[in-house]
């Protein structure tokens, strides 16, 4: 595989993964994670800004069974572009208990969108952090024009960006007139610790209150300055948003952690932070299935098979 110098590899997950200290609920949903390789069938595009090391289909399905997972939703990767051909096989392989987040020309055609829909998709992401121009500028045109083509299928916009460097983010959010999903507890820039005290943190917890947004309770190494788990410095953040709106809160590992650059920390380390954050077992129940159950649009009793 080649890795170039603007793509450096990066390191694996943790191959042994432990069940979290407190077993989840029955129909548990890990609503983002990202499928990779083999490289040497589904090749990255040359223009992306890390190499990842294989994470398959096979390697993700034996995480979900260690975490006790029974519910998962595949998030394409900026590596792939928008070929979802890698996600669209892990998802066929699943089978059943499982939905992606795909990635496409904002052109598509509503026949594309119809086979997606059948495959498994529910909502398009769009990746305006992991770019090498234009960061954190959110496309409001290109996802209003998206959004009309996806509401009658019931889908959402998923959209990685950094809410506090991205200008007018609240007003951008407000103007899709789709469900909008935001990752990494809305991926301050600026780190977790001050995030509360943000104007953009206000902001987010005033589109909450609308019901205009989704948050990703995800990837929490990506805005601490801790070393380690349990990066004290998102505990804050973390209980404030769920207090605001437990019913708009999911839940996610981000394996394998692509460009992570701390201490690669067990899943089953990094899934014990949700109790630490939501210490009600009624609300991580929330959390955990109904809120992806109605999000994702998961049958009642669904699982992957």
């Amino acid at each position: 595989m080649d890795v170039p110098a603007h793509a450096p590899l990066c390191a694996a997950p943790d191959r042994h993964p432990r069940p979290p200290r407190t077993p989840f609920p029955p129909l548990a949903c890990d609503t983002h994670a990202h499928v990779f390789g083999p490289a040497a069938r589904f090749p990255y595009v040359d223009e992306r800004i890390y190499t990842p090391p294989d994470s398959t289909y096979d390697d993700y399905r034996a995480l979900l069974a260690a975490l006790g997972v029974k519910r998962a939703v595949l998030v394409q990767p900026s590596v792939y572009g928008a070929d979802n051909a890698a996600m669209l096989a892990a998802l066929a392989a699943f089978g059943t208990g499982v939905r992606a987040v795909a990635v496409t020309d904002p052109a598509i055609a509503p026949k594309e969108i119809e086979a997606l829909h059948r495959a498994g998709v529910r909502g398009l992401r769009f990746n305006v952090v992991d770019r090498r121009d234009n960061k954190n500028v959110v496309p409001v045109d290109a996802l209003r024009a998206v959004a009309a083509k996806i509401a009658p299928f019931g889908w959402h916009i998923e959209l990685l960006v950094n809410v506090d460097e991205a200008p007018d983010f609240a007003a951008a959010v407000s103007a899709i007139p789709v469900p909008v999903v935001l990752g990494h507890l809305g991926y301050p820039k600026s780190g977790a610790r001050n995030w509360t005290a943000h104007l953009a943190f206000a902001a987010l917890l005033r589109l909450l209150d609308g019901g205009r947004c989704w948050i990703k309770l995800t990837g929490p190494y990506r805005i601490s300055d801790a070393p380690d788990v349990p990066y004290e410095d998102v505990d804050a953040p973390a209980r404030a948003l769920i207090a605001a709106a437990p019913q708009r809160m999911i839940w996610g590992t981000d394996w394998p952690h692509a460009m992570k650059k701390k201490r690669m920390a067990n899943d089953g380390e990094m899934a014990d932070l949700l109790e630490r954050w939501a210490p009600d077992a009624a609300v991580r129940r929330r959390i955990l299935a109904d809120n992806p159950a109605e999000l994702y649009g998961f049958a009642p009793g669904e699982t992957i098979s």
